[in-house]
């Protein structure tokens, strides 16, 4: 069906999106639904757009949209809550149900089910900030380094954005990237940097199974933090990435098989580093993309020529029909 189309009524589709929220990210959601509405507007879609707020039930259960798109980023938007409260509800929407939004939130997780199902992914460690005062900062510290050496990568266990990301060469630089870490989030994932080239990989499911879009070759001098993802000119894009044949398919299964194995629905972009041999390593998963002008579905959408506002339509489509356990 058309998700422009009025339904069985005669009454035009009605879509709201959500977006903005509480998060560090709130300003990137926003971004983000007034892109995909101005997009489905265009081809003539009914499109309310809101914040989550106090008056969101009240609003959901008088009006009842046909299906709602949450597009927002960070805990709330991510980590399953608005879905079990859209589940609640009764009202159809669009992206991976609270159970799968749980396993992908967690990069911990993710990365042992997915090298459980076979991916490759870097070797880490996930510590929680309450384990450094209970053993001693520096006795964690000295086995983090022990053990997993450096380079190193140091984050959030949960969250995107590349919000609290540090890059540690030198051990002197490690209590720092912690405490930057800890500042977004109570535990951190220390992961083994792979040296290669950084894509990430969309997978859209529109009712026929999930298929990748070509992927997006990530660019930047330094590290590929929250201002180089948002702000034009600091980081360059190549799409489709500068792969051979080979690297191209395997970055493609390794998407699909992250889509199918966390039980993810509808959208999702995976990212990953494939290295010299052409073989990816799985990073982390997320269930609500980007939709800013220089976010990576867009671009991977626009790379293998598939119109964004006809994507988005075809979501929403697939969201009315889509059946929750």
């Amino acid at each position: 069906m058309d998700a422009a189309a009025p339904d069985a009524a005669g009454a035009p589709l009605e879509l709201l999106i959500l977006a903005g929220g509480l998060s560090h990210e709130r300003d990137v959601s926003l971004r983000s639904g007034r892109r995909v509405a101005e997009a489905l507007r265009a081809l003539g879609m009914s499109v309310s757009v809101r914040d989550v707020d106090a008056g969101l039930l009240g609003y959901l259960e008088s009006a009842r949209p046909d299906v709602v798109w949450p597009i927002l980023h960070g805990a709330t938007g991510e980590d399953g809550s608005i879905r079990d409260l859209l589940e609640l509800v009764g009202v159809p929407y669009v992206g991976t149900d609270s159970a799968g939004s749980r396993i992908a939130w967690s990069k911990p997780v993710s990365k042992t089910l997915m090298a459980r199902a076979g991916a490759r992914t870097p070797e880490f460690a996930s510590l929680p900030q309450s384990l450094f005062r209970e053993v001693g900062a520096q006795a964690v510290l000295d086995i983090v380094l022990d053990q997993l050496a450096l380079p190193l990568v140091v984050k959030p266990a949960k969250g995107g954005s590349a919000l609290g990301v540090s890059v540690v060469t030198d051990a002197k630089e490690l209590p720092r990237a912690m405490v930057t870490c800890f500042s977004y989030g109570e535990n951190a994932l220390l992961e083994r940097v792979i040296v290669g080239t950084e894509l990430a990989v969309s997978v859209v499911d529109v009712g026929d199974g999930p298929v990748a879009l070509p992927a997006v070759e990530i660019s930047t001098e330094g590290a590929y933090d929250y201002d180089a993802r948002y702000n034009p000119g600091r980081t360059e894009y190549f799409a489709p990435a500068r792969l051979t044949p080979e690297a191209e398919r395997a970055a493609a299964d390794l998407a699909v098989l992250a889509h199918r194995t966390l039980g993810l629905s509808h959208l999702s972009r995976t990212d990953m580093i494939v290295d010299a041999n052409g073989v990816p390593w799985f990073l982390e998963v997320n269930v609500a993309p980007g939709m800013t002008e220089t976010s990576l579905l867009p671009q991977a959408a626009q790379a293998g020529a598939r119109p964004l506002g006809d994507l988005y339509r075809s979501i929403v489509a697939a969201a009315r029909v889509t059946q929750r356990d």
